[in-house]
């Protein structure tokens, strides 16, 4: 594939054309990130409690020192021998997060259904650091629309519908703790607004060939564990 070729000074041009987008883009960008923000938050009053490397801990406790938490709901269930690829592919986009989120208030970490021991092999092999908790034995998963239950309707990405059998799915979800350790939830996304946090796709939407999924069966088609993809 090629472009259409031009001089520097028509390229210039209609790069300056395109800025004019890209800044309008920035501007709707801060206001619903602001909308976000002001949402109306939901207190949580059911006990929550998740399987961790330092042991068994509340929803509460997830936050450490911090007043924000923002969890990663991570695809891999109790029958699971092996975790979503996609969630792998995200996920390779977190370690670094932490200490940075740290200093403006705020915990990262993933949570999934699955065994914690799974949970710890795999992140071990894949080479990551960051916190992975199990909510294996709490309705967490459930209760956030991530896990969708078969025989009955569920929800995912705000719109109800059945399933034949269990499923899971990806999302973010945020909690704000006060000084009371009273946790609200303030936020949740699903589906193609998660593709906001992947840093991979941000580049790929910007080299001549972006995404080039078009002609695959589906469009993560192309995506596997990072240490199966030959060099």
């Amino acid at each position: 594939m090629e472009n259409k070729v031009v001089s520097p000074g028509e390229w210039r041009a209609q790069r300056i054309e395109l800025l004019k987008k890209e800044k309008e883009f920035s501007k709707l960008r801060d206001e619903l990130s602001h909308e976000r923000r002001a949402l109306p938050w939901v207190k949580l009053d059911k006990p929550y409690r998740f399987t961790t490397s330092e042991g068994e801990k509340s929803l509460a406790e997830l936050f450490g020192s911090n007043s924000q938490l923002v969890v990663y709901h991570f695809m891999f269930g109790p029958q699971s021998e092996n975790p979503c690829k996609m969630c792998s592919f995200w996920a390779d986009n977190f370690d670094g997060l932490s200490g940075h989120l740290h200093q403006r208030d705020t915990t990262f970490l993933a949570i999934s259904r699955g065994q914690l021991e799974k949970l710890q092999a795999f992140k071990q092999r894949m080479g990551w650091t960051f916190e992975w908790v199990s909510s294996m034995n709490s309705d967490f998963n459930t209760d956030f629309h991530v896990t969708l239950p078969g025989g009955q309707t569920n929800e995912y990405n705000y719109k109800k519908f059945e399933m034949e059998k269990d499923v899971e799915r990806p999302g973010i979800s945020v909690f704000y703790k006060n000084e009371n350790d009273t946790v609200y939830h303030t936020y949740s996304c699903y589906g193609r607004e998660l593709e906001t946090f992947n840093t991979v796709y941000r580049y790929l939407d910007i080299v001549p060939k972006g995404r080039d999924e078009a002609e695959l069966p589906f469009s993560m088609a192309w995506v596997d564990y990072h240490d199966q993809y030959e060099q």
